[in-house]
């Protein structure tokens, strides 16, 4: 089977979640023995990631205008890819890139599938632009699909106010590969970083109103005497936020318990994971929370909003998911971080349910049991 996955970044660093699930699932799609090429803009990519998406195809047009993911027109490549696929998985909803492969997969009467993974809904900045996207083709995108994938159920409601009924679209969740958090040294993290040895919480993602790091700041300096012996540790880029949460951590007198790590990868994100006491995720909008498997696999406990589409985890304790307000969040952490033994139970069963649901092993055959449902008969296995 020839699959093009296709997300306008791939990027560890500034790509999010989206990116993250791209690159997962194709490499693991490749690696059951698929033809599976990934059709990208060549922003924030660095050789060691391309050459981790192997045994993947990677093709990366030239960025033209980072803001917008505007590509240098390369209808040529895309067409000739768009042509040689069995199906096309288009990634997130807003791009140039989604919108000139879906001309090219309409032309060439190739099906394709969407996965907006939390992206529908009008949020955030430039809501004209992506009024005036939808108006041009972003419905039609969603309309002509051939399937429609949602990360959970959540999402459904997003996908009935662009015309796609419940019953057709198909959950498929995120996932994690429990081999790219290996064991590490902590503490050689810990001095590389300048961290002091002591317990924190940590923030993983982009520094980002939607991402919440605000919310959580709130809330660790609201519990600055309940849990005196606990820093906060931000860790990912910085989207304009860091010098205002940085000024807010000065004002209120903590600057010297709140550390700023920037973009971590590799050996040094599974390291801030297992040297964590507790994974907080503070987001206000969010298709399903990846970086709560990933803490999962190391062993950390976590907690998130009920914006965070993993509201499973409160079947391990309904603490672990609070509102997205600084003070939901306030109580959710004094709980955990006071509460004896209530950090270790919830960290085990956590490892426990992602190990057993949400590892991409588990979950890449479920993109092909849906590609062959689409298929005609005459595209190969």
């Amino acid at each position: 089977m020839k699959i093009l996955n296709v997300n306008s970044s791939l990027s560890s660093g500034t790509g999010g979640g989206t990116a993250e699930r791209t690159f997962q699932m194709s490499r693991f799609l490749a690696m059951e023995g698929n033809d599976c090429t990934v059709l990208t803009l060549d922003g924030g990519l660095d050789a060691a990631r391309i050459e981790a998406l192997k045994p993947a195809r990677l093709v990366a047009i030239p960025l033209l205008w980072p803001r917008f993911h505007l590509p240098r027109m390369r209808w040529r490549t895309i067409k000739a890819l768009v042509e040689e696929a069995d199906i096309i998985h288009l990634m997130n909803h807003w791009g140039m890139l989604n919108s000139m492969v879906y001309w090219a997969a309409r032309r060439a009467r190739k099906p394709y599938v969407v996965c907006p993974a939390g992206a529908l809904p009008l949020f955030g900045r430039s809501q004209l632009l992506k009024r005036l996207y939808n108006l041009l083709v972003g419905r039609a995108i969603v309309r002509y699909a051939a399937g429609w994938i949602a990360v959970t159920a959540a999402e459904f409601s997003q996908f009935e106010s662009y015309g796609v009924p419940s019953e057709r679209i198909t959950v498929i969740p995120n996932g994690v590969s429990p081999d790219d958090f290996p064991a590490v040294d902590t503490a050689e993290f810990r001095r590389a970083k300048k961290l002091p040895d002591v317990p924190f919480i940590l923030f993983m993602g982009r520094l980002s109103p939607i991402k919440g790091p605000d919310l959580l700041l709130q809330a660790f300096t609201s519990l600055q005497e309940r849990i005196p012996d606990y820093h906060l540790v931000f860790a990912g880029p910085d989207e304009g936020m860091q010098a205002g949460l940085e000024d807010a951590a000065r004002q209120a007198g903590i600057v010297e318990r709140v550390h700023f790590l920037g973009l971590v990868g590799g050996r040094d994100k599974a390291a801030a994971y297992r040297a964590a006491r507790l994974l907080a995720v503070p987001s206000r909008q969010e298709a399903m929370s990846i970086v709560v498997l990933e803490a999962g696999v190391c062993g950390v406990p976590a907690m998130l909003t009920d914006q965070c589409g993993f509201s499973e985890i409160t079947a391990i304790d309904p603490g672990l998911e609070t509102p997205a307000t600084a003070e939901g969040i306030a109580a959710g952490l004094e709980r955990l971080l006071l509460t004896p033994g209530l950090l270790e139970r919830t960290a085990g069963e956590l490892r426990e349910l992602v190990m057993q649901k949400y590892t991409w092993p588990r979950i890449v055959g479920q993109y092909v049991k849906l590609y062959r449902t689409l298929l005609p008969t005459s595209a190969g296995p």
